[in-house]
């Protein structure tokens, strides 16, 4: 374990954030002060940190004085010292004899050293500030940097303003990190500088900078007591709803819920070669279909669950042609997604006055390189699922094997599922869907749910005969069973349970034909 000193001459609240976060498994092992009457030494007995006072006396060298600090010291076993607001210039007699010293300054060294770095920002005009630990020497606020934090400046800012946002949203991150690393033995310190192994450019670095400009508030969030903007990244290339133009400048503005249905609508019609559509309902797809022409997979998407279609979001993967626009047009939409329109589509769709309608022009890549989710203290990063199967990638697990136009409709239900939030069950005939089960707790519950959808909202269409998609394995062959009783006769599904046996000796058992995909599709958000 990493045990640090830590020495601050007033509040030392760096030292008490990284005495509660324990970065890298670190330990506050000691604070000392040359002040007695110092906030910090209270607040370091409160949580029973061990403290010590090595204050100078009228007339001491410095030398002397960092003597007796160092003697003070003595009786701890350290691998770390920190400064925080230790308003005491160190002699090269401390630094060679005590651990590898840190110390934080509250602007982006070089730029603004000394005690009055938030109001030289300020007076500078910069737009940019925030912290950098470094390692300390005899000369002040140059020493070796090891990292640093940036924070905007805004017009409003005060140097109180911006001291307390430097504090908290760059030095309450830097400071450590900076220890993380040490304690990790990922910094190295010589006399040509620092170091960081970890410091790397890597797929999940480890540390993220990411800037994005509000692009527009918003009516309201989720709810109508929720406030909300939209934040757009201007280094985006792909096709995305938020760089999209909307061409009917009448219709109100998108909501929150608009954007995010509009986004999950968009990343599924991306899965498809063919002409797609898709219809979204709660970023959930209410129905989804290949066809020959665009209008067809409308058609084929829509009669999957026209109840719940009702005020959906609509996307395609082609240009939408006039016939596509009418069909649209015959019930409740809010938005349409799709990379261009043609003059006869857009003149039907202007019609409905508050249709909004996206242009997002070509797609580019079919999904970001990561996924992202906000969660309270942190934030989760993932590479976004880009899995795309063909033929050859299922293992064939039943004494049935598919035909030819099952493994096209198995391989479509597969590819539309990964867009269906977990426990997901998705039936498809041909290359269109007849029922979506989604956001289950229970697989058989999902099952039962698609089924239903199936029976009693399709439009023209039912599960007999259908195959069906499973985001993860069946761990029992309850599912089968149900899946046999609404016609099920192939099922895609990734394989992996403990009773995969089991599971597919009921699928023999209903002479279903049951491929195996080896990886998951599961989608949580």
């Amino acid at each position: 374990m990493t045990q640090v000193a830590g020495l601050a001459s007033n509040r030392g609240r760096n030292l008490m954030h990284i005495a509660d976060s324990a970065p890298g498994g670190a330990d506050l092992a000691v604070v000392l002060s040359n002040h007695a009457d110092a906030p910090v030494l209270e607040t370091a007995a409160d949580r029973g940190i061990p403290t010590e006072v090595v204050e100078r006396d009228e007339g001491e060298s410095r030398e002397s004085h960092e003597r007796r600090i160092l003697d003070a010291l003595d009786g701890y076993d350290l691998d770390l010292v920190c400064l925080d607001g230790y308003m005491r210039v160190l002699t090269g007699e401390f630094l060679d004899g005590a651990p590898l010293t840190l110390n934080v300054h509250p602007s982006l060294l070089p730029s603004f050293p000394g005690t009055d770095a938030h109001e030289q920002v300020l007076e500078a005009g910069a737009r940019i500030t925030g912290c950098t630990v470094h390692v300390a020497t005899e000369e002040v606020d140059a020493g070796p940097i090891v990292t640093q934090e940036a924070v905007p400046v805004y017009e409003d800012d005060d140097a109180a303003s911006l001291k307390e946002r430097v504090l908290h949203d760059a030095e309450f991150r830097a400071y450590p990190r900076a220890v993380r690393w040490v304690a990790e033995g990922t910094v190295d310190v010589d006399d040509d500088g620092v170091r960081v192994e970890a410091d790397s450019d890597e797929r999940f670095p480890a540390r993220r900078l990411t800037g994005e400009d509000r692009s527009t508030e918003l009516r309201y969030g989720e709810n109508p007591h929720q406030d909300a903007a939209l934040y757009a990244d201007e280094t985006e290339e792909a096709a995305t709803v938020v760089g999209a133009e909307q061409l009917n400048e009448g219709a109100k503005a998108l909501s929150y819920n608009n954007y995010n249905d509009a986004d999950a609508a968009l990343g599924l019609i991306k899965e498809f070669e063919k002409p797609a559509a898709a219809v979204i309902k709660h970023t959930n797809p209410a129905g989804c279909a290949i066809a020959d022409t665009v209008s067809e997979a409308y058609e084929n998407a829509l009669s999957t669950d026209p109840m719940s279609a009702f005020g959906g979001i609509v996307a395609l993967n082609r240009a939408c042609d006039e016939r596509t626009a009418n069909a649209i047009t015959d019930s409740f939409k809010e938005v349409v997604v799709a990379p261009d329109y043609t003059e006869r589509a857009l003149s039907v769709l202007r019609e409905k006055e508050n249709l909004r309608v996206l242009d997002v022009g070509p797609f580019g890549e079919r999904e970001p390189r990561l996924r992202e989710k906000h969660l309270a203290g942190g934030r989760l990063v993932q590479e976004a699922d880009d899995q795309h199967l063909a033929r050859e990638d299922l293992e064939v697990v039943t004494e049935r094997e598919p035909d030819s136009a099952e493994f096209e409709s198995l391989l479509f239900a597969w590819h539309t599922i990964k867009h269906v939030k977990s426990n997901a069950i998705l039936f498809a005939k041909g290359t269109e869907t007849v029922g979506v089960g989604m956001g289950q707790v229970s697989r058989v519950d999902a099952v039962r749910l698609a089924a239903m959808k199936a029976a009693e909202h399709a439009e023209g269409k039912d599960s007999e005969g259908a195959v069906m998609a499973s985001d993860a394995f069946f761990p029992f062959p309850d599912g089968i069973e149900e899946a046999s009783e609404a016609g099920i006769e192939s099922v895609i599904q990734p394989g992996g349970s403990v009773n995969d046996e089991d599971v597919i000796a009921a699928a023999d058992e209903h002479d279903m034909a049951m491929v195996f995909t080896g990886s998951r599709a599961f989608r949580h958000d």
